[in-house]
């Protein structure tokens, strides 16, 4: 057995003594978990695994759907993503949706910088893009890091009206399904989230949140 081996040997006792442990303080909580999922919110966070949504939100399992990419980027081509939020409008029918960004974001202090990664470089055009919009903003920074900063939050209110601009939201805007787009940023250091602007509830302040930021 290689080392390999006991290291996934030791992430399965670690998912027994949590399972044990659960079981302790909530002997039906595994029975209720199989039955159904009824979760209010969906999360497209980044992939950092400093960032967990249930954790970082006080959510047990059951109560948040979720999608991660780097650089929590949502794209209109991007099947996946889209599959997600398609399942948790039309299927779990989830009142809120948050795109959730947090400071000190490698994926978006690689395309603040250009830096070039490999295949990644492709999807962090998108990031770029949000870069070039702003780029004004960001040149009359004092320096570097509040440059990261800054796009790691414009990144997460322009994702934030890309799925407020997608056909899915617009088509559930339409039929009269009561949901809402936050745009949330995480900070590493403090484990705080905090709200960068007010909350997409109609197709109306999608348009309005653009005029803001110059877009």
């Amino acid at each position: 057995m290689g080392s390999y081996d006991h290291e996934l040997d030791a992430l399965l006792e670690r998912n027994r003594t949590w399972a044990a442990g659960m079981t302790r303080s909530d002997p039906t909580f595994f029975a209720r978990l199989a039955q159904q999922q009824t979760p209010r919110y969906l999360w497209i966070g980044c992939s950092d695994s400093r960032v967990p949504a249930n954790q970082i939100l006080g959510l047990m399992p059951g109560e948040i759907f979720v999608h991660r990419n780097v650089a929590n980027v949502v794209v209109h081509t991007d099947l996946n993503c889209l599959s997600v939020i398609q399942f948790a409008l039309e299927v779990l029918k989830v009142r809120h949706i948050i795109v959730c960004g947090h400071y000190g974001c490698s994926g978006v202090r690689a395309a603040l910088h250009d830096l070039k990664l490999g295949l990644i470089d492709n999807w962090l055009r998108h990031v770029q893009d949000v870069r070039n919009r702003s780029r004004e903003e960001l040149q009359a920074l004092p320096h570097d890091e509040a440059r990261l900063a800054r796009l790691c939050e414009l990144n997460a209110l322009a994702q934030g009206i890309n799925v407020a601009e997608s056909t899915l939201l617009q088509n559930a805007w339409a039929r009269g399904q009561e949901v809402s787009v936050h745009s949330l940023i995480y900070g590493l250091d403090d484990g705080v989230l905090r709200k960068l602007a007010p909350s997409f509830d109609k197709p109306e302040d999608v348009a309005e949140r653009k005029r803001e930021l110059g877009w």
